[in-house]
């Protein structure tokens, strides 16, 4: 694995339970150092809805990247301070089912079912909410605690598409929030909601 290149003080080094949060920083900040005793918060979905933006806008420029152990798949992480506690916030790779087809859908169902995380963010595109629930649902059933986000609503609004939030809440049974990630709206609200799992028992893998 293409490591930083400073085992002797890592802290990851000395446990093989977390090998895979061994990570290569990037220059914009090179002396960041995310402990791995910090709430974990996965963001979670397909391709194209915004995820990036979602992370950029909860962590800012503080973000570190490798590769997935034995893979060429790069995952981002950076901190975030939600409420006036830091958490880890993982970018997974983008996936459309936790029954993986591809390299990066595997890497993003392993990281999910193998490490306790606080909460899990599944991100979608408003506008194609339809073909996008079918991972929530898969989530939900798989123990995980999910949290979802419509994101892209300011295009939604400029469609005119009418999107019932409480209902869905209540459908599924989960909290949904909604955001523009491109433009930080809905951030503030959502890392109030976050705040509420924070606080919570990290909670152990599904599997």
């Amino acid at each position: 694995m293409d490591c930083h290149q400073c085992r002797s003080h890592c802290q990851t080094a000395q446990s093989p339970k977390s090998r895979w949060w061994h990570w290569r920083q990037k220059k914009t900040a090179p002396s960041l150092v995310l402990p791995d005793t910090l709430s974990k918060i996965a963001l979670v979905g397909m391709p194209n809805v915004g995820k990036s933006a979602l992370f950029n806008a909860l962590t800012g420029r503080y973000v570190t990247v490798s590769n997935y152990p034995g893979t060429t798949v790069e995952v981002s992480r950076g901190q975030a301070t939600i409420g006036d506690r830091p958490v880890l916030i993982v970018d997974t790779p983008g996936m459309y089912s936790l029954l993986p087809i591809t390299e990066e859908e595997r890497v993003a169902r392993d990281m999910l079912l193998s490490t306790p995380v606080s909460l899990v963010i599944h991100v979608v595109d408003a506008k194609n909410l339809g073909r996008m629930l079918p991972l929530t649902f898969q989530l939900i059933e798989a123990g995980l605690p999910v949290l979802l986000v419509l994101n892209m609503m300011d295009e939604v609004r400029q469609l005119q598409i009418q999107i019932q939030i409480d209902h869905l809440q209540q459908e599924l049974g989960i909290p949904v929030m909604a955001t523009a990630a491109a433009t930080h709206f809905g951030i503030r609200e959502l890392k109030a909601k976050i705040a509420t799992y924070v606080d919570a028992p990290v909670l152990s893998p599904a599997y």
